[in-house]
């Protein structure tokens, strides 16, 4: 998977990924680094593979490194992290090797990854994978800031499932 390591060493990516790294340093919840990349493309393509998807898996890794790239973006300037994942990815993807229906399905599953408005957003099933590998990396059973945190209660992973 070449393009992966495209996507992570690309110049955009990586001064996005830092400056995300840096912003973040001292918070005590769920941050958005590498290690979250990696669980959700992980937890994604385990879905991908009970349900028989036909989701390749440099799809979904990919979906997985960029889904929350747009982090900076939010913090700097009061965008939408999923909406600047999406502006980012669509000039990230390109530039790795992905083709014009490959990028649209992965920004149109990265804008689908969360809830908006309390309303479900369509989406792919890449999209449906993302959001749910996303919810599942979070660990929130073993979180020591749980109590602390502005998720509401139903949204928190409070037990382990398999």
């Amino acid at each position: 998977m070449d393009s992966i390591a495209k996507i992570y060493n690309h110049p955009v990516y990586r001064k996005e990924l830092q400056f995300i790294l840096e912003a973040e340093e001292n918070r005590q919840f769920c941050r958005h680094d590498m290690q979250h990349f990696l669980d959700v493309a992980r937890i994604g393509w385990i879905l991908c593979l009970e349900r028989k998807l036909n989701i390749s898996k440099e799809m979904m890794y990919a979906a997985a490194f960029l889904h929350d790239i747009g982090r900076g973006m939010q913090y700097r300037e009061g965008v939408h992290h999923d909406e600047a994942s999406v502006l980012l990815a669509g000039h990230i993807l390109p530039e790795c090797g992905f083709s014009v229906a490959q990028t649209k399905e992965i920004c149109d599953a990265i804008a689908g990854h969360r809830m908006s408005n309390g309303e479900a957003k369509l989406r792919t099933d890449l999209g449906e994978i993302l959001e749910k590998a996303d919810h599942a990396s979070r660990c929130c059973f073993a979180c020591e800031a749980e109590h602390e945190c502005y998720w509401p209660k139903e949204k928190k992973n409070l037990k382990i499932r398999m």
